[in-house]
Formats: structure tokens, C-alpha cells, sequence
């Protein structure tokens, strides 16, 4: 999906010919919203940094409340799921591929957990406050014109655990929350500073403009069966091509504060956390609410807990 600029906006612009993807400041987002120029860099590379976006001290009240939801949280009836997608919006917890040794966790629960979804924003105060009130994230989607009704869904905390943290391959969010039109965007949230040994994110800036969206995970008997991966009928025929041997990626290190913005059909990863440090992030995703969400996506609203609009 592209953005369409007015005559008006296209004359106060610059050509998007730009040498990064960090954007040097979130000071004049707020005011202003978006401004042009990175709403052009977004549109350029599939993916925006915004530095220092929210405060060092709601990062450690994120980052407080994520750990204590893990302290909390207790294993006596848990399936000891690991990571997955589920049809219920709720607040679970899902664990590491290699938490488990004969089929028991192998470490403590609190540094076994990949991840906690996927309706934060929805059932938990703190995180519901900074996802739904926040004027500046408000702001940044007016300016970003990607959507006209945004709903925020699939809210969750990615904990990347010091040496068992999960890579995350090759894709695109698309695949995963299908709309027609395209309309997914992530918005990542660092809660801790995002190296290249603790698995920060890297893109393949442009490949947005490419990426054929061929495939979509869907679910099976209505959920009852779980999801599987199917493909897609696309003009043409077009497949892409091996992401991974593409040249041209680019890491994306974060500091505690930082926000990405993440177009749904932009190419990403993340490494394995090989360090001894941490990496928990917040993220959701926003789709459009005017698009079509079929029955045939893994997570669907209901009627006590319908897709949340940014502007109620």
C-alpha cells in the first residue's frame, strides 16, 4: 500500500531520497503529527526509527509490569504451549522451543516465557493506558495517513530470554493478519536496548514494494484444528524470491524508548539472543477498520471484545 499525497503536500516535500531509516528525533512527531518527510522515509523503506519516542521511566514501567506478569502467572493447568498463535484474545503465555528437556521446563518459568498475548492492550491497565491514551502514538498514526478507522490488535511482549530467546525468520506481518486491502502495521516498542547479539530486529528496506503476498496463515475448522500456512492465487503467478540471500539487510538497534514502525508487507527478522542480556519489547499491530477480516484468520474479535479503535 503507498500513501497518496496531495499537489499541496507533494510541493512541501522533498523526493524520498533518503540515507536512513533512523529518523533524528521524535520531538517534532508530536506537535505536527507525522511530518512529511518521515511519512516519505516510511513510505521509502517499509520501516521507520523513531529514537527516544516514549520515556526512559515508562519503559521500566512496561518493563516492570512484563516481568511481574511472568512472576505472577502460575504453571498448574497450563498446557505448556509453545510459541504459537491462539484464537482466543486473552492474556497467555507461551514458552520457548527449548524450554523443555523430556517434555518439563528446563529453567524457570520467568526466563522459559517467548512471549505474552495477545490482549494487553486490551486487559491489562498499564499497557492498555500506553496503548490507547497515548497523544503522541495518536499523532504519529494521523500523520503516517495509512489508515482512516485503525483497530489495534495482537498485543503482546516478546522476551527474548538471555541465550534461549528464539530468531524469528524471514517475513512479512501480512501473511498473518490478512486484510483486503493489505493493511496491517507493527509498532515496536523497546522496552531494553536491542542489539545485534541480543536479536534486534533487521529489515530489507524497499522489499515492501516487492514482496508478493502469496501465502496466509489461516485457521483450521474454525480453530478447532489449529492454523496451517496456505497459499494464495496472485497475478501472474509471482513468487519471491529466498529473502535470506537477498543483499542489502539492515539491523535496526534500539535503546530503551525507541519505537519501529513496521509496514505489513516488509521483510523482516530477528537473530537468536545469544548474549546474556535480555530483550523485551512491546508490540500490536494496527489493521484497517473499513478492510475485510474474514473467518478464515487465526485471531477473530468478538462481541465482548470486538477489534479496539485508536479513536473511539
Amino acid at each position: 500500500m503507498t500513501f497518496q499525497l496531495s499537489s499541496a503536500q507533494k510541493e512541501q516535500v522533498r523526493p524520498p531520497v533518503v540515507p536512513s531509516c533512523r529518523w533524528p528525533s521524535p520531538a517534532p512527531l508530536a506537535p505536527a503529527h507525522a511530518s512529511a518527510d518521515a511519512r516519505l522515509q516510511f513510505e521509502h523503506d517499509g520501516y521507520l526509527v523513531i529514537p527516544g519516542f516514549f520515556s526512559k521511566q515508562t519503559a521500566d514501567t512496561l518493563l516492570k509490569q512484563s516481568r511481574k506478569l511472568l512472576e505472577d502467572f502460575t504453571l498448574e493447568g497450563h498446557p505448556l504451549t509453545q510459541f504459537s498463535t491462539d484464537e482466543d484474545q486473552a492474556i497467555r503465555y507461551f514458552f520457548e522451543q527449548g524450554a523443555f528437556t523430556d517434555g518439563k521446563l528446563n529453567r524457570p518459568k520467568e526466563v522459559a516465557v517467548n512471549k505474552i498475548g495477545h490482549a494487553l492492550h486490551e486487559l491489562d491497565p498499564e499497557f492498555r493506558k500506553f496503548t490507547l491514551e497515548s497523544e503522541d502514538l495518536k499523532n504519529v498514526v494521523k500523520g503516517l495517513q495509512f489508515h482512516k478507522d485503525p483497530r489495534v490488535i495482537q498485543s503482546m511482549v516478546i522476551c527474548k530470554s538471555p541465550e534461549i530467546g528464539g530468531a524469528v525468520h524471514s517475513h512479512d506481518d501480512s501473511t498473518f493478519l490478512y486484510t483486503k486491502p493489505l493493511s496491517a502495521i507493527g509498532f515496536w516498542f523497546a522496552l531494553e536496548q536491542c542489539t545485534k547479539t541480543n536479536g534486534c530486529l533487521s529489515f530489507l528496506p524497499g522489499s515492501h514494494k516487492t514482496n508478493v503476498i502469496n501465502k496466509r496463515l489461516v485457521r483450521i475448522d474454525g480453530g478447532k484444528s489449529g492454523t496451517k500456512i496456505v497459499p494464495i492465487e496472485v497475478e501472474g503467478g509471482k513468487e519471491n524470491p529466498n529473502w535470506d540471500a537477498v543483499e542489502g539487510w539492515k539491523e535496526a538497534k534500539c535503546e530503551a524508548g525507541d519505537l519501529v514502525i513496521i509496514h505489513g508487507s516488509v521483510v523482516h527478522r530477528s537473530e537468536k539472543n545469544l548474549s546474556d542480556k535480555s530483550r523485551f519489547i512491546y508490540t500490536f499491530h494496527m489493521i484497517e477498520g473499513e478492510a475485510e477480516w474474514d473467518e478464515l484468520n487465526w485471531l477473530q474479535p468478538t462481541p465482548e471484545m470486538p477489534f479496539t479503535k485508536l479513536f473511539p
